[in-house]
Formats: C-alpha cells, sequence, structure tokens
C-alpha cells in the first residue's frame, strides 16, 4: 500500500498543474486529471474545480453548515438584550435597524466580519445560539411574594372598565435605567384618564414618595 499524499504536497501539485491545465487542450485535459486523480486519490468533479479555479486548494463549506463563533454569539446577545429579549423571528427583522442604531450611539462597536455574519444569521439560529442564554435568563425570575395591602388594592386593565366617568386614572411608572438600577437617570410617571384616553407623563429624577404624590 502506498503512502497517502499530504494535503501540502497536493497543493503543490495543484498549482504546478493549474497552469498547463488551463492551457490544454480537451484530451490532454483528460490526461492530466487522470494523472491527478490516481496520485491525489481524490473525486474527479473535486479535480476539476481544484485545477479549473485560482486558489481555491481546500473544501468550501457547506452553506447550512456555517460556524458562528463566540463574537457572533455575543453581538446576538446584546442586541437581543437591547430588544428586551424578543423571539428568534422578530429579532432577526429588526436586526439591520438596531445594530446601526447601536453603533451609531456607541453601544456596539462591531469587526465588519462579525457585523455581516450577524446580519446574516437566520431566526432559526438565532434561537438555537439564545436557547442557553434564555434558559438561564428565566431560571433568574423569581416571583415575587404578594403583600397583604396589594391584595386589599383593587386593580382592573383598560377592558375592565364599564363608561367610566373623567378622573379614573391608569397610571404607570417606568425606570428609564437601561437595565441597571445603579446612578442616576430618569423615572416616568405616566397617567391616563380612562374615560378620555388623555394621557400626562412627569419626568422625576428620584422615586420619592412626596414627588409622585
Amino acid at each position: 500500500m502506498g503512502t497517502r499524499m499530504s494535503r501540502h504536497t497536493k497543493n503543490e501539485l495543484v498549482v504546478i498543474l493549474r497552469q498547463r491545465y488551463r492551457d490544454a487542450t480537451k484530451r490532454e485535459k483528460t490526461k492530466i486529471l487522470d494523472e491527478f486523480v490516481a496520485v491525489a486519490e481524490c473525486h474527479r468533479k473535486y479535480a476539476v474545480r481544484l485545477l479549473g479555479n485560482d486558489g481555491l486548494t481546500s473544501r468550501t463549506p457547506a452553506i447550512g453548515r456555517r460556524i458562528y463563533d463566540d463574537a457572533v454569539k455575543e453581538a446576538l446577545i446584546i442586541t437581543w438584550e437591547a430588544a428586551d429579549r424578543v423571539c428568534g423571528k422578530r429579532l432577526k427583522a429588526v436586526l439591520p435597524y438596531l445594530v446601526e442604531a447601536m453603533e451609531r450611539h456607541g453601544h456596539l462597536d462591531l469587526d465588519p466580519y462579525v457585523r455581516a455574519r450577524v446580519l446574516a444569521v437566520s431566526a432559526a439560529t438565532i434561537d438555537r445560539l439564545l436557547a442557553p442564554v434564555r434558559r438561564v435568563a428565566s431560571q433568574r425570575k423569581k416571583r415575587r411574594a404578594t403583600k397583604k395591602v396589594s391584595k386589599q388594592v383593587p386593580v382592573r386593565t383598560f377592558s375592565d372598565w364599564n363608561e367610566p366617568l373623567p378622573g379614573y386614572l391608569e397610571i404607570d411608572f417606568v425606570a428609564h435605567c437601561g437595565g441597571s438600577m445603579a446612578g442616576t437617570f430618569i423615572n416616568s410617571l405616566a397617567a391616563t384618564d380612562i374615560c378620555s384616553g388623555w394621557t400626562e407623563a412627569v419626568p422625576l429624577l428620584a422615586r420619592e414618595q412626596s414627588l409622585i404624590v
């Protein structure tokens, strides 16, 4: 049994034969292919591809077998968090606009190669790559214990009101903290009149009882 040709030797042979193969007649090409297939022990179609293309001395990975490295995964996690942890289909739809906006405001700085891979990733691959992160994130959510006082306060949604009079409000309090409660940030106190739909939003620098009242 003969010794199998190494990849380096095969690449050197391809470089030598490529120009001869291109300048050869059809009959000569057949002979060159026969000799190369016998020496390199490879498939004939693969030999044609090697000798007929510049610099193509290794297999091109299949489209369905892309390898998404850690940089792409980290970029997806950051954009997923910024998009409020939406599903893969929704994240795929907003990725071009989200990445552009985050880069413009200095929240994201991607290498051009990584950026292209992030924008090319499919919704199914997004869900697959983010699955471990989603599991950890869901485990961190703990249900708050309901206090007795809160049980005594009736809570209604918009559909629960039956022709309310003016003056009944739905109130929401939003902290614009970007995911971290550290430091100083604006808090929005929004109140909507159920009857008219009129809404007032007041910015507060602190969550302090007297200011809210």
